[in-house]
């Protein structure tokens, strides 16, 4: 444990602070940090308030060690933070990552080790451009309840799942993670769609209603850590709690002085954690993970990823072409919680079998884009909505509706003029459990 704290220590104290002056708040720095990343449990349901806070970053005092880590007082939340701060992105191009203009890191020039990692050892992602919005007030339960697919009512304090937001005619609009905390539900959604969920919501509060809608993502970072040694960072970083436990658990800890909500899963996949923080501890977060052994990982890959995974994602798979059942998204959907939006289609769906096709995987023979016609014995029967060159660029994959009657696992499509695909099953949905209406869920 010495060593462990020592190498971290020594990972993170040479940070970097030139950029540190031009932070949009007054704030004071020591010219080198004092203190390294120790994480201490607030636990699942302690006195602590519902959410990662954002403080200004004072000078940071030396701690003591333990490799116990008691409960810790809890931190207030604050409703106006500073925004973040963008010297973490900073550093990140001086260690040669790619930052586009919307401070999204694109690629740190290791794809391929990146996709390997993930496969074999363990990546850390940047996801501080995906939406996060915070949803408060003492009627925050029903109301998403009724405004998107899971069962609100069902999941306590601590807990958490993926819920999808649909049209009244239940078509997708994007899936959310949601993480049920004290006194708020924070849902992490695509960056697209961040915004427009946002207003969707605040229209469907009432006078009477008590909810609150907050956009909190500028506000706080968020990252994802993923691949199959992602369980022995955690054990090493004091976090071995958290394994096993369902999707969507969440626990608050402290770094520094500064709160981190650590959760089981990721935008991605059931399996891996994420990691919500204010944005004064991401840069010790970000660096304490590295010195794990964690492989950066760049959104240009982490699209290879998602599409490798079968993950739908807004403006592909997930558009007003196609409802949430032919989407595959079941473990997202109660189909016996009462009326919500979306709740009369997808019911005679299942009622009717009226799932008319299905999202599947499909290897390529060529390339391919995305909109190109998915053909049977010259029948179009679907369509491509996500390509990928896959890993050395030339393992070319992609998703695509096919009609549920003209081809399943293992059949043969031809792909706009003259590509062969094979129809695939791919993880993400792989996992789907479809549910029947007498399911309690």
């Amino acid at each position: 444990m010495v060593a462990l704290l020592s190498s971290v220590s020594h990972a993170i104290s040479n940070a970097t602070t030139s950029t540190l002056h031009r932070r949009s708040v007054n704030q004071t720095h020591s010219s080198r940090l004092h203190s390294s990343f120790q994480l201490s449990a607030f636990g699942s349901r302690g006195s602590h308030n519902d959410a990662v806070c954002i403080r200004s970053r004072k000078p940071l005092s030396p701690i003591t060690y333990s490799s116990n880590f008691a409960p810790v007082a809890a931190i207030p939340f604050d409703l106006s933070p500073p925004p973040i701060d963008h010297d973490l992105y900073d550093d990140m191009a001086i260690a040669g990552a790619k930052v586009s203009e919307d401070w999204i890191i694109e690629t740190f020039n290791n794809d391929e080790d990146a996709l390997d990692a993930v496969d074999n050892g363990t990546v850390v992602v940047d996801l501080s451009h995906y939406g996060r919005i915070r949803v408060s007030g003492e009627d925050r339960i029903p109301f998403l309840h009724n405004q998107s697919t899971a069962n609100f009512e069902a999941l306590s304090e601590g807990g958490g799942c993926d819920t999808v937001f649909v049209t009244p005619t239940a078509r997708t609009i994007d899936i959310a993670q949601a993480w049920i905390m004290k006194t708020a539900v924070t849902l992490v959604v695509s960056p697209s769609t961040s915004k427009s969920i946002s207003e969707m919501l605040n229209k469907y509060i009432f006078f009477a209603d008590k909810v609150e809608i907050q956009d909190i993502t500028n506000k706080t970072c968020l990252f994802a850590l993923i691949g199959p040694k992602s369980n022995q960072v955690m054990v090493d970083l004091n976090l071995g709690d958290l394994i096993g436990q369902p999707y969507g658990s969440h626990k608050h800890y402290n770094v520094s002085g500064n709160p981190v909500t650590v959760a089981v899963g990721s935008v991605i996949s059931e399996e891996g954690f994420s990691l919500m923080m204010s944005p004064s501890a991401a840069g010790m977060v970000w660096k304490t993970l590295l010195s794990h052994n964690a492989t950066p990982m760049g959104s240009n890959a982490f699209e290879t990823y998602r599409i490798l995974q079968g993950r739908p994602s807004p403006g592909n798979e997930l558009t007003d072409e196609f409802n949430v059942l032919e989407a595959g998204l079941w473990n997202a959907v109660s189909l016996n919680k009462g009326c919500y939006k979306g709740q009369e289609t997808i019911s005679r769906l299942i009622t009717y079998d009226g799932i008319k096709q299905k999202l599947w995987g499909i290897q390529l023979s060529s390339p391919v884009k995305p909109g190109t016609p998915i053909t049977v014995e010259g029948k179009k029967v679907g369509k491509l909505t996500s390509y990928t060159g896959g890993k050395g660029g030339n393992e070319y994959f992609g998703l695509g509706y096919i009609k549920r009657k003209a081809a399943s696992k293992g059949d043969k499509v031809v792909v706009g003029d003259d590509v062969i695909g094979t129809v695939v099953e791919v993880p993400y949905l792989a996992r789907q459990q479809p549910l029947a209406l007498s399911s309690k869920s």
